[in-house]
């Protein structure tokens, strides 16, 4: 199917390593206060923008936490909410397992929407994030996927042509983002299609 040279190997995070749920945090929303999740996941839906300023670090946390905090009427703590709003993710264990077999041939780096409140109380103590060289995070960077920046910001790392990259992410619009500046790229949809995208590749 492939005969490229690949060198990097870029994942995304939610939803190939770790899936998410964020209904276990309204339903623990609700047992605080009858309708406050459905209230917040509202408000978090029509104001969608908040928490895409914030993945991009253009809103400080303790800025979000103040909106946040202010929408769910002082019903629930800061630590509370950063504990909610964050235990929401679980590890897909298959794809974890390919990550110490790939490192032995290929720079592995993590490219990721996220912000620090996720990083912190979420994610951060996962045991595969040691196998890759670099986290590229959007909020430390200043940009969120599909945009050019944050996949250069990968290229600045690896020092590798654009072409020896392959990233996979489960949204179409970041595969394509990443495909607009010459990478190749997978859409993810489940472990077997990756297994095969990745032997169709001869990576694995």
């Amino acid at each position: 199917m492939n005969s490229k040279k690949y060198s990097v190997i870029v994942f995304d995070l939610g939803n190939v390593l770790i899936p998410f749920d964020y209904n276990l945090m309204l339903d623990k929303l609700n047992q605080k206060q009858s309708g406050l999740g459905k209230k917040f996941h509202n408000y978090y839906k029509d104001n969608y923008e908040i928490h895409r300023d914030f993945e991009r670090g253009k809103i400080a946390e303790k800025d979000f936490l103040s909106r946040m905090l202010g929408v769910l009427n002082s019903y629930v703590s800061e630590e509370e909410f950063c504990n909610y709003y964050s235990k929401i993710f679980s590890v897909n264990e298959d794809v974890a397992s390919l990550l110490p077999v790939l490192k032995e041939k290929y720079i592995l780096v993590l490219l990721s929407n996220t912000n620090s409140i996720h990083r912190k109380y979420g994610w951060d103590d996962y045991s595969f994030l040691k196998y890759f060289d670099k986290l590229i995070l959007s909020y430390e960077v200043g940009a969120v996927k599909p945009e050019n920046k944050i996949y250069l910001a990968v290229e600045e790392f690896t020092q590798k042509p654009s072409g020896e990259h392959l990233f996979i992410d489960d949204i179409k619009e970041y595969v394509q983002g990443a495909k607009n500046i010459g990478w190749d790229a997978v859409h993810f949809t489940g472990y077997q299609k990756l297994l095969e995208e990745l032997k169709g590749r001869k990576i694995l």
